[in-house]
């Protein structure tokens, strides 16, 4: 089995609804063989990440950048885990109020750094989300756990 980790910081309800949305498509009944974990970004581990297949992370934009939980996170996780998780597949949603792309690069960038792969374009989201928005986190969990389940 492979272990899909997917570490979020939802302080909303409309963050908290995108998480539901991915976890719903990281479960698709088409895909077998994946366990999902999800873990708020301030309780996710370097334990956690190293023992993931893929990682998908999920943040507010905040003031033009990723939340600051998310941040935490990957500050301690890059060095710890850097080297052994080269070529890990990653996915990220990002929900602002009406700008997303300085919290998209932030993250990215720290992914590329870190020597990840993405195994999907990210998603990024602005006011409430509505069933379109879902729909696109729910396709963006399934093609992370997709790209992890085993050949069966």
């Amino acid at each position: 089995m492979t272990t899909l980790l997917i570490v979020h910081h939802t302080p909303s309800p409309g963050t908290a609804e995108l998480l539901d949305a991915v976890q719903a498509g990281a479960a698709d009944p088409e895909i077998s063989g994946v366990r999902t974990v999800s873990r708020a970004a301030l309780a996710a581990t370097a334990s956690d990440l190293l023992a993931a297949d893929a990682v998908l992370l999920g943040t507010p934009a905040a003031i033009g950048y990723m939340s600051g939980a998310l941040k935490h996170f990957l500050d301690q996780v890059y060095y710890v885990c850097g080297d052994d998780t080269r070529g890990l597949p990653y996915g990220l949603w990002v929900h602002g109020g009406s700008d997303t792309s300085g919290a998209t690069r932030s993250v990215t960038r720290i992914a590329e750094g870190m020597g990840w792969t993405a195994a999907a374009a990210p998603v990024e989201l602005t006011g409430p989300p509505d069933a379109a928005a879902r729909d696109r986190c729910r396709e963006l969990g399934a093609v992370l756990a997709a790209t992890v389940m085993p050949d069966g």
